[in-house]
Formats: C-alpha cells, structure tokens, sequence
C-alpha cells in the first residue's frame, strides 16, 4: 500500500481511529491479512466475523506479532495498543471500501471477469498478455469473493498499471458487489452456461446475475461478451463499447498471438482475453508465457509415459464437454476419463450427468471412472468401459490399477468431490 498514515487508513475504509501509536513502522501498512496465524511486522489485520468465531479476538495477537495496526468491530478495540487501532461497524464492508479506495489511488487499469466456465483461464491468459508491456496483478488462486478480491486489490504494489481480477458468484447481486468495489474499466463475461442452477433456477436468471457486471459499468467503459450471445442483449447499454468475441465476433482470430496448447475452449478464452486487452491499448504478440492456475488443465507428464489432464478444480456441463473435446483432440492413445458429479445443477441434474456419460463415447473416451451418486448416471449412455465408484479415495486406487502407458487421463468434477487426490496419486511412485 501507499505510505498512508493511521488517520488516511481509517478514512479510507470509512471507519473511526481509535488509536494510532504506531512503534518502528513504516508510515503505512506493507500488507492486509484477515489471518491472525499469518500476520507479519508491519501488516494490517482486518478482523472478519466467521461462521465459528470472529476475527477480532485475536486483535491482540496480531498486535503482539508485530501488526502495523488491525482494523474490527468495536467490541475489540484495545486502548493503549503498539500499533494502529481502526474501528467499524461492518469489518467486511470496511475492507471492501478501502479496496475500493487503494484502486482509486493506484490509477491501474481495472478487468473484471466473470463468467460460467473458463474465467480462471481467462484472467490467466489476460495477464500473460498484459505482462508483456506493463506491470500487472491478477486473482491468485480463489480470491474471487467478496472477501478475495478487495484483499487482491490491495495486494497490488503502487506503481501496477493493470489489474486483472476474476469475480464468481452464486447468486444474485454478488457480482454487483464486487463490481462496485473493482469499479472496472473493462468487463468480460466469457460465457453463460448452466452452472448453480439449483440457485438460480434458469439461464436467464444466470444471464441476468452475470450481468450485473454490465451495469455497473461506467459510461465509455467496455463490454467484452461472446458473439452471438442472445442472453446478454437486454443488458447492453448504449453508453458502452461493446466488444464481441469468437465466430462472427469483433475479435475472431489471434492474429499475432500464439497459445503453447492448441484446445478450442482456451483458444475461445484467449479470444476474450485479447478484446480485453485491446480494449486496455495493448498488443499483445508472439508466444504468450501461461502460467495456468492450479488444477485448470494442467498436463503433468508421468513416467509410462501417461499424461495427466488436471482440470479438477470444479465442473459443469459446459466445461466437461470442452474438457472431453481438448481429451479428443490431444491424446494420441487409449483416452482414460476420471470424472466426479457436477454440483448444484438442479432438478436436472441426472440428466445433466447422463449428456455427459454419451459426450465421453461420443469423444472416444475408452475407459471412464465415474465418481459419486450422480456421476453414475453416466453408465446410462457410455457405451465403453465404466467404473462407478463412491469417492475420491476409490477412484484413486482404481485408477492407479487402470491406467497404463500411453494413456492420457483427464480428471475433472466439482471441487466438492475432492479430485485432486487422484491427480496426486496418479502421479505417486507404486509401492
């Protein structure tokens, strides 16, 4: 953060400063934390109430660590502390406002994105791209949330020129919350696809809930959507610019840009990523240097040699086809498929399950591991080798015995089934 002093700090997040000794610190905090555990020298907690407890108790224990100051609700003031004191009603919607302030003070051109599938992906690409002319921040891991993402805001060094962050939601209203703390310059919305249906009931209702990044636009700022898009029309303004992508898009080919993997869902994703780039004045060239996040499709290359598709980090059945699409595409033998539920879909979430079971025979999936209550209704339309198994845990020691060299294995279901175990053992040495 900037050298703000306790007065500054307390201002900016709209909250009252109860004390401000500050001993041996720097003017202003270096770092935000809502953990206690992590707190370093110079940090400032912001103590959030918690389904179990609430973070201002351990208002002390930040202090006594070294904590530049801590920021909660006034029942845990301390007088007479060795660091700033700053109170507020609403911890969470002080931390949100000083965000929205540190973004304010950046200057930094601000993307949001959201979107039903491949956002992570997206804000990946986004930051590849940016990160070739300019000094740039984006959402590390899952800070995507009301929480997350002011805490990324103001993670964000002065002197970033650009700010990549991704919002998810679950339900109405959230994405407008994060919108007004990121105030973006440019919002992206990759895709509309039946995902938290058992929340949200309908597409229109997801479309709508997306939207919500739209509108919370300012007039002149740019909307980066699919082409062809239907469900996002009544939510255009005329007061944006509106940049479409894909076939028949504004930006339709990666002219100049070069992707190190060769799917159709990221290469649709890299398109987004370059509107929004462009939108920002950037030109993006060459070969871009990704970095994925974790458990977004990375190719882990095992001795046999097998390849391990993880892409476990969540699912629906817009991203399971895409994901047995790239499998199709790129495995050059036996294509082995370890696929768990897909969560909150809904009354039609069987059905949902059973596509899915007829897309993997569709796309030559050889073996198929289904994993849970609603991934065995995959047995219902997959025409090849299928195992149905309760958990994690099975599909781990199953899959070990299966799979043999040659074989490409994707693995991928909701983050709630846990996948990632079988990822991991896949790669663990036999005993």
């Amino acid at each position: 953060m900037l050298d703000w002093s306790p007065e500054q700090v307390a201002a900016a997040a709209g909250a009252r400063l109860e004390a401000a000794a500050v001993v041996d610190a720097p003017a202003g905090p270096s770092r935000v934390t809502i953990d206690s555990r992590d707190v370093r020298p110079g940090d400032l907690f912001v103590g959030l109430p918690g389904t179990r407890d609430d973070g201002g108790r351990f208002a002390g224990a930040a202090l006594d660590a070294g904590a530049w100051g801590v920021l909660v609700a006034p029942e845990y003031v301390i007088h007479a502390a060795p660091g700033a004191v700053i109170a507020a009603e609403d911890p969470l919607a002080a931390l949100q406002a000083l965000a929205r302030s540190w973004r304010r003070a950046l200057g930094a051109a601000v993307v949001g994105i959201t979107g039903s599938t491949g956002k992570t992906s997206t804000k990946d690409l986004l930051r590849a791209m940016l990160a070739q002319d300019r000094r740039v921040v984006a959402t590390e891991q899952n800070l995507n949330t009301e929480i997350g993402l002011p805490l990324t805001i103001l993670a964000a060094p002065a002197g970033t020129e650009a700010l990549v962050l991704e919002m998810a939601m679950r339900g109405p209203g959230q994405i407008a919350e994060l919108a007004a703390i990121a105030e973006p310059d440019v919002g992206v919305i990759v895709n509309i696809g039946p995902v938290h249906l058992e929340l949200l009931g309908t597409l229109d209702a997801i479309a709508a809930a997306k939207a919500e990044l739209l509108a919370d636009l300012r007039p002149g700022a740019t909307a980066v959507i699919p082409a062809g898009e239907s469900l996002l029309e009544a939510f255009l303004r005329d007061d944006l610019r509106v940049v479409t992508f894909g076939e028949g898009g504004d930006v339709a080919e990666l002219d100049g840009v070069e992707l190190p993997f060769s799917s159709a869902h990221m290469r649709s994703n890299a398109l987004a990523a370059l509107a929004a780039a462009r939108a920002l004045g950037a030109a993006p060239r060459g070969l871009l240097e990704v970095e994925l996040s974790a458990m977004r499709g990375q190719r882990i290359e095992l001795p046999g040699p097998v390849l391990v598709i993880d892409d476990c980090y969540n699912a629906n059945p817009m991203s399971m086809r895409a994901a047995l699409d790239d499998l199709a595409a790129s495995a050059s033998g036996r294509r082995v498929a370890v696929l768990g539920d897909m969560l909150e879909l809904g009354p039609e979430e069987e059905r949902f399950h059973a596509e899915i079971g007829a897309h993997a025979a569709l796309r030559g999936v050889a073996v198929l591991v289904a994993v849970g209550p609603l991934a065995a209704r995959m047995a219902e339309t997959f025409s090849g080798e299928l195992h149905a198994v309760p958990d994690a845990a099975a599909a781990t020691a199953l899959a070990r015995e299966l799979v043999r060299p040659g074989d490409t294995v994707l693995v991928k279901g909701s983050r709630g089934v846990g996948l990632e175990v079988v990822a991991r053992g896949l790669q663990a040495p036999a005993v």
